[in-house]
């Protein structure tokens, strides 16, 4: 396994919508691997394909906790999730590894149903509330090149711009 550079914003990969994966080959395999090992090496809960420059529809996501018994670990390993269905709404404090230092609160669905093949290329469906559900959001909205400063409004926005290149100057 091997760690992989995490592409920081505003990088323009991040931008960019993913390719669908058409077969889960031993290659496939091997990125999911090290995208779970440099989510927990950065440490995060989540992480999809385009924040370590790759462009297929892979995410990874593990929202339990060593510490709390009730929220064992458990890696989703993940090839081309969507969401199938959604209701409810929440609002969400987000961070991204993508974008260090900053968290912002932003409205997600409450619960989500995500059809997905896992990492043997077998169909999975994941019905998600909670940490799940917002995590598996924020990382499927990386796929198709979406941020979560891009639910701020406008002046949020150059206000976290203008934050991150004062931080990338020093």
């Amino acid at each position: 396994m091997a760690l992989l550079d995490i592409v920081l914003f505003p990088d323009a990969r991040l931008r960019e919508p993913c390719d669908p994966v058409t077969e889960v080959t031993d290659q496939i395999r091997q990125q999911l691997r090290d995208m779970a090992e440099t989510m927990y090496d950065a440490p995060g809960i989540g992480l999809a394909a385009p924040q370590v420059g790759l462009r297929s529809r892979l995410i990874v996501v593990d929202v339990g906790s060593d510490d709390e018994p009730e929220s064992p670990r458990r890696l989703y390993q993940l090839v081309n999730p969507e969401i199938t269905a959604s209701e409810g709404q929440v609002d969400s404090e987000e961070g991204c590894l993508s974008i260090p230092t900053i968290r912002e609160t932003v409205q997600r669905f409450e619960r989500i149903s995500v059809a997905a093949l896992d990492e043997q290329g077998q169909p999975i469906t994941i019905d998600a509330d909670g940490l799940l559900a917002i995590c598996l959001q924020h990382e499927i909205d990386h796929l198709n090149g979406i941020l979560f400063i891009d639910y701020l409004s406008k002046l949020k926005q150059q206000l976290i711009k203008s934050k991150l290149k004062k931080l990338a100057q020093r």
